[in-house]
Order: structure tokens, then sequence, then C-alpha cells
């Protein structure tokens, strides 16, 4: 009966997943293991299943607009390789209590970050330089030294991804927007076009682990395959810090229930 509703879901999922540069896990590992009884394994594995849709989905939005840097997001997800594995192998040695908790606790720094960061809470001084944002992708990969460091950075976004189902979405934005210097909406797209490689290595592990359920997954894949799309053309028609505020809060309160749940 529930899992009618899934490609619904999906759909709103990967809209706002697809506006903020995220995979979506943040609210499908929760949904799956709060109102489905998933257990956190099976909630990881099968969330990053989705966000493969849902990435591609974004992508193919974003690349009509010319905002996905392709090699720079290719060449980062290289690096997220080896932590997908690391953080898939991970989850089969962690018991479900402690993966709850851990990703409850997760949430909650995330909430905390979209807070700090969201520009409608901070208040700019008028004499404030404005920051400086890198336009073309020739000069991000001509700054080796910048490059490198977010190259390994990366290594932790697919860690971050395998081990909690969220896609590294929630790694890649601040790497690319702090450390590459690239615009937002640049960011938000390319980010979506990484996790696609990202989210891939870590469901082949999970696979292996028999962490996916196949028939969920694909019902919320529909819906994410739309919502995505959709979300990628509104993404520049909708203010993105309102929208912000509004998930930290629900991410606060999904994460108080995953706490609950597993203490």
């Amino acid at each position: 009966m529930w899992e009618l509703i899934l490609p619904l879901l999906g759909f709103l999922i990967a809209f706002v997943a697809a506006m903020i540069g995220v995979g979506g896990g943040v609210f499908i590992v929760p949904l799956l293991t709060l109102v489905y009884a998933f257990t956190p394994s099976h909630a990881v594995g099968t969330s990053l299943m989705v966000i493969i849709f849902a990435g591609l989905s974004a992508t193919i939005g974003y690349s009509r607009h010319k905002l996905v840097f392709f090699k720079v997001g290719l060449l980062l997800a290289v690096a997220t390789v080896p932590g997908s594995i690391v953080g898939a192998f991970l989850t089969s040695i962690l018991s479900g209590a402690v993966l709850g908790l851990i990703f409850g606790v997760f949430l909650i720094v995330v909430a905390i970050r979209m807070i700090l960061s969201n520009n409608l809470l901070r208040q700019k001084k008028p004499d404030a330089p404005e920051s400086k944002v890198i336009w073309s992708e020739p000069e991000v990969l001509a700054d080796k030294r910048r490059f490198l460091v977010a190259f390994g950075l990366c290594f932790f976004g697919g860690l971050v991804s395998a081990l909690l189902g969220v896609g590294g979405g929630l790694v890649f934005v601040p790497i690319l927007s702090l450390v590459l210097l690239l615009p937002i909406h640049v960011v938000v797209a390319t980010s979506m076009f990484t996790m696609v490689f990202t989210s891939f290595a870590g469901v082949v592990q999970h696979w292996t682990l028999g962490n996916v359920n196949l028939e969920y997954g694909l019902l919320l894949a529909v819906g994410a395959l739309v919502g995505a799309q959709v979300g990628a053309w509104a993404c520049k028609r909708v203010s993105g810090e309102k929208l912000q505020v509004v998930f930290a809060v629900v991410l606060i309160l999904l994460s108080v229930q995953m706490i609950l749940k597993f203490i």
C-alpha cells in the first residue's frame, strides 16, 4: 500500500536535491529507515541506487544551460571511488544501531552548516569585498595546487557517500564552492554530475553485500528522474536560501527521530 507513494516521494526528494546540489540521501535514508523499516545498511544501499538516476537526470537538465564542468567533475570522481569502496565496506562491519546513530549526528551537522552558510541569516557589511568566483573551467584546472587540495578532499566525499547513502553532494558542494571557487549554479550542476560516479561505485559494493532493494529503489527512481529535471529547471527561479532554512529544520527533526530510534 505505502509502496505506491514512493514515486511521488522520489519526485519531491529529487526536486529538492537537484536545486541544492545534494543526492537526496539525507531524506531517502531516514524515509526508508523510519517509515519502511529498512535496516540502515539496506537504506544506504538503496538510497545510492536512486541517487544515480537523480544525478543523471539533473545532469542532463543542467547541461542544457552549460552549467556542468564535465572535466572537473570527472577528475574529482576518480578520487571518490576509493572512498566509496572504503565506506561501503564499513557498513558491513558496523552494527545497524551504530550506523543509525552516525547518520543522525551527521544530519545535525549538515543542518547546522546549512543554517550558518545561509545568506539570509548573515548580515553582510556594505563595504565587504565580493568573494572571488571562477566561471572558466580551464582556469579552474590551471590552478594545480588548489585542484589537488579539492582532489584529496573528494576521497572523503566518496567515503561519506557509501557509508551514509547521501551521494556525497554535502561534501562536494563546499569543496567546489570554497576550494575551487565555482559559482553556486555551476557548483550544484557539477556536484550532481560527480555524484553519479560516486554513487555507482558505492552501489556496486552494496549490491555485493545484499544491501540494495531493487523494487523500492526503482519505484523511487521513477519519480526521481522527473523530479531532478524539474529541480534543475527551477534552480534559478526559486530562492535557494529560503529553501535551505526549511530543509535544515526538517533535517534536525529527522535526525532526532533517527537518534531516538537507535539509542
